[in-house]
């Protein structure tokens, strides 16, 4: 399985950010997680949300932002990594004047119908 970036196309999901799927099993066939790439553009927030049976783990790859994990609200930037547990609630806030760039894995794989908008 290989998928080439610039042939992935970016779509917008419930929280409001710009997500490429890198590896998804419905596209790519592998089965247990996924792997995209989402973009929350200066300025904007991505909407409280949590995912009732899906673990992520987000990693910064460029710019700067608010991460709301739970009750805990930390800054994140180029090489953070953070987990949030299925069921927590959280969204990410682009305070600074570049695109936030994370990488999104999600075991079991990224499902619109497992995310719940606050």
């Amino acid at each position: 399985m290989k998928t080439r970036y610039r042939e992935v196309e970016p779509y917008r999901t419930k929280d409001g950010s710009t997500v490429r799927e890198l590896m998804h099993p419905q596209v790519h066939g592998n089965r247990n997680q996924s792997l995209a790439e989402a973009i929350v553009e200066p300025g904007v927030s991505t909407r409280l949300h949590c995912h009732a049976v899906t673990e992520e783990i987000y990693h910064v790859t460029a710019g700067s932002g608010v991460m709301t994990r739970g009750v805990e609200q930390f800054p994140i930037g180029p090489g953070d990594t953070v987990c949030i547990p299925p069921g927590t609630l959280h969204r990410v806030v682009n305070n600074g004047t570049e695109p936030l760039c994370i990488l999104c894995a999600c075991s079991p794989p990224y499902s619109h119908d497992d995310t719940r908008l606050i």
